[in-house]
């Protein structure tokens, strides 16, 4: 044998007459008369081979090393190089098959051949232990059997006197409870008080002094075991079968103790008590509590358990019809206050000229040409900057325009023409051309529904809508029948997508970097201009108006680059050469997501303005191949449009109600109709939560308080939200508006303060006081003009450092730890 398995023989033949002497014992224990050594060997001897053979090959496989069954094999001219552990193992034991012999027979007489005193000894031993064993195991399968058959009678018992254990339970919770009232000083308002309601702490009483700290469920289901293992085990001894009592008395010599019927009825016991609770739960607590002056008497207790169910099943079906009708009530209401109010009109006598096209096109231009040439004219845009664009080129134009956003009212004398936000729209005024743009918004989530009342309700002789590709069907399915010219527009300059990944040092005059936070906006900026390049911002928490200037630096080439968040999509138009997507994706305010392919056109659309290039560029910062497959993507057509409450809809709920908590419930259970999503309007209720059951509440009108709950603002901002609700304080105590609060020290205060002033002019121009609104309005451009000016003078960041080691971070470097100080970590 090879010396690499010696250790292996030893340990193996070892183990081999361990278990050859447990075989020998497992031979004799069931013996009734003692065999010889001599007939053991003959009908044993061909498995003491066996168990040598298996012992050796499970051991020494078990216990060898990788390495050791490598070199055997190799010792035998196997060659394992490239074979697996599998296959390494099947052949090592394969090979070891025919070990070195070991003679245990001779082993064997050495112990036991011609010493029948030693051979007698180990019967009578192994003979002894196993009868004893045997015994054993046979009082243990009458106790089973025995425990089996007490087992069965009891759970019979149980279930043929469920009513008449229950009655006692009953009577036992509701003495304790009573007990427990009592004691406890509680005060209940009703008696139709459910038990359940008191276990749960869900009682609804104004006066109520007891409060339970914690759900006291286990704690009842505790007390309902106790009390079945308290009187049970008695109870049951009255009941079962005297032959089953005598059958114990007969195996055990003695009556059956209590403790034993406790014992086998415990699991039983604890099903039960679990089905009394549940039926406790749906009784009143009156009916228990009375029960203590009402000594137990069965008969007595079932007709008193009989009429509290009878009362009880006559209230719930009282409680299901109320219900009922109460649900028929509100299905009418629903149907009476929201009806066929989102559905749109068949067909109108209205010239509708849609303008379809891409981003760029010139169709915004064609549609305000037309507007100016009316009599008179409204121009719906999505954004308070445009408004102020389009109010300013008309009056430039000769053509006096008013401009009204919500924040502000420039009315021009014997102006006909009106610029305003799509929320400011008012279906009842007649213009002779309305142009809605970026009409492709009536699919956004929160605004969409502004969109879908100017395009079904404008009062016009000719209404133009501005559309992206995308949106067309859905807005022809809305005008019906209507007159309708569709023109389509195409991009006269080219986009072309840049293949290689950008980089900040690949940055040149007339590029628009694109990310999608106001952080990574600053943060750009500053790194742009650190390379000695001038350079404007644009994002959406900006002002208008430093917006308007930072963008009139870039059209004078007082700045070479425009770093901007996904604002610069919508109508802004710039002398931009190339596009630059800094990211892919974006915050859209639930989770990060990559941009949609719309989204990528209307931002990429930015590049190259008609009659300045002749082809527009496209460059993204990672995945050029992927955003390029997104920007030629054909977009899927908007197929659904978001609703909300209009004022008909208030008129209606107010012939029903004055309470906003029933009008937002409603709202909640309003099934809008297909294609349609409704509004959270969350916003809304989180400013009513602030104010419910208030004063405020209470003097305002419906309508007056649903007007202030829409201001729009950023609802948000705590701050914000805090003033909001100073300042309807003051409407119904009839004291002046607060001031809004005003902070100048950073570039984040300053803006917080516009959006203050923004807020403030809103209850202004609301309540009517246009005059002091003047004022305010100056005040908020005072605020533009510094937010401008820190950021015309650069934009200081404070360094993005490494928290744990201080190491600075690459720029736009998304966590709060470098690298390495996160894999020590």
């Amino acid at each position: 044998m090879s010396e690499l398995l010696e250790g292996y023989y030893d340990k193996s033949v070892e183990k081999t007459k361990k278990l050859i002497i447990e075989d020998i014992e497992r031979y004799l224990q069931d013996k009734e008369k003692m065999p010889s050594y001599e007939q053991y060997l003959r009908e044993r001897g061909e498995l003491i081979h066996q168990i040598w053979l298996n012992t050796w090959i499970n051991m020494t496989g078990s216990e060898a090393s990788g390495r050791e069954k490598k070199e055997y094999l190799e010792e035998k001219g196997i060659e394992t190089e490239g074979l697996t552990k599998k296959v390494i193992k099947q052949l090592f034991r394969q090979e070891i098959r025919e070990p070195k012999t070991y003679k245990f027979e001779e082993w064997l007489d050495t112990l036991y051949a011609g010493k029948e005193l030693e051979w007698e000894a180990l019967y009578t031993s192994v003979r002894e232990k196993y009868l004893e064993w045997k015994t054993t195991q046979e009082i243990q399968e009458k106790n089973r059997k025995l425990n089996r058959k007490f087992a069965y009678y009891i759970e019979q018992e149980l279930g043929e006197h469920y009513e008449e254990l229950y009655l006692y339970v009953r009577y036992l919770i509701g003495c304790h409870l009573e007990v427990e009232i009592e004691g406890n000083g509680i005060i209940l308002s009703s008696d139709d008080i459910m038990f359940e309601d008191y276990l749960y702490n869900e009682l609804d009483m104004p006066y109520n002094q007891f409060y339970f700290v914690e759900d006291r469920t286990a704690a009842y289901e505790d007390m309902i075991i106790a009390y079945l293992g308290d009187f049970g085990p008695n109870w049951l001894k009255q009941h079962l079968p005297k032959h089953l009592l005598d059958e114990y008395l007969k195996y055990s010599e003695k009556p059956v103790p209590l403790s034993y019927l406790r014992e086998i009825a415990s699991e039983l016991f604890e099903d039960i008590a679990s089905d009394f609770f549940a039926d406790l739960l749906e009784e009143r607590l009156a009916d228990l509590t009375k029960l203590i002056d009402i000594p137990f008497d069965l008969e007595i207790h079932r007709d008193i358990y009989i009429k509290d169910k009878e009362w009880r099943e006559r209230r719930e079906r009282e409680e299901r019809e109320e219900k009922r009708k109460r649900k028929e009530k509100e299905k009418k209401m629903l149907e009476d206050i929201f009806g066929m109010e989102y559905s749109p009109p068949t067909g109108r006598d209205i010239q509708y000229k849609l303008h379809v096209g891409e981003t760029n096109t010139g169709k915004t231009f064609r549609a305000i040409q037309k507007m100016k040439e009316a009599a008179s004219g409204l121009y719906l845009a999505p954004l308070r900057l445009l408004a102020l664009e389009i109010y300013e080129r008309l009056n430039d134009d000769g053509v006096p325009c008013s401009l009204i956003t919500g924040e502000e009212e420039k009315l021009a004398k014997e102006g006909k023409h009106l610029s305003c936000t799509v929320e400011m729209f008012r279906e009842k005024d007649f213009y002779e051309v309305v142009v809605i743009d970026e009409a492709q918004m009536i699919a956004d989530k929160d605004r969409g529904f502004s969109w879908y009342k100017a395009i079904t309700k404008a009062n016009a002789k000719e209404v133009h809508i501005i559309c992206s590709f995308h949106a067309k069907t859905m807005i022809l399915d809305l005008l019906g029948d209507s007159d309708v010219e569709v023109k389509e527009y195409e991009r006269d300059t080219p986009l072309k997508v840049e293949s290689s990944p950008f980089k900040l040092s690949d940055t040149r005059k007339g590029d628009a970097l694109v990310c999608f936070s106001r952080r990574g906006v600053l943060e750009t900026a500053s790194q742009i201009q650190k390379m000695g390049r001038q350079t404007s911002m644009i994002y959406g928490s900006m002002p208008p108006e430093t917006r308007k200037k930072q963008m009139h630096r870039f059209i004078d080439g007082e700045t070479s680059v425009i770093v901007c968040t996904d604002a610069i999509g919508m109508g802004l138009n710039l002398p931009i050469k190339r596009i630059v997507f800094l990211e892919n994706d974006k915050f859209d305010g639930t989770k990060r997501r990559i941009l949609t392919s719309q989204e990528v056109k209307q931002i990429a659309g930015r590049a190259g303005r008609r009659g300045l290039y002749e082809v527009g560029r496209v460059a993204f910062a990672s995945e050029p191949r992927m955003m390029k497959v997104l920007l030629e993507k054909k977009d899927e057509d908007i197929t659904g449009f978001t609703i909300a409450p209009t004022s008909a809809v208030l008129k209606r709920f107010q012939k029903y109600s004055n309470s906003l908590s029933l009008f937002f419930y409603l709202w909640e259970n309003f099934k809008n109709p297909e294609g349609t999503r409704k509004a959270t309007l969350a916003d809304e209720m989180l400013l009513y939560d602030m104010i419910k059951d208030t004063l405020v509440e209470a003097r305002l009108s419906l309508d007056d308080l649903f007007g202030f709950l829409r201001l729009p603002f950023s609802a948000n901002e705590p701050v914000l939200r805090a003033q909001w609700k100073s300042k309807m304080i003051s409407i119904v105590e009839n004291n002046d508006l607060p001031d809004p609060i005003i902070n100048k020290s950073s570039l984040e205060e300053l803006e917080l303060s516009y959006k203050s002033v923004g807020l403030h002019l809103l209850f202004l121009y609301k309540i009517g006081k246009a005059t002091e609104a003047y004022y305010w309005e100056r005040v908020r451009e005072e605020i533009s003009d510094l937010i401008h000016e820190q950021l015309k003078s650069g934009v200081k960041i404070r360094r993005n450092v490494c928290e744990t080691c201080g190491k600075e971070l690459p720029h736009r470097f998304k966590h709060k730890i470098c690298n390495e100080c996160f894999f020590i970590r």
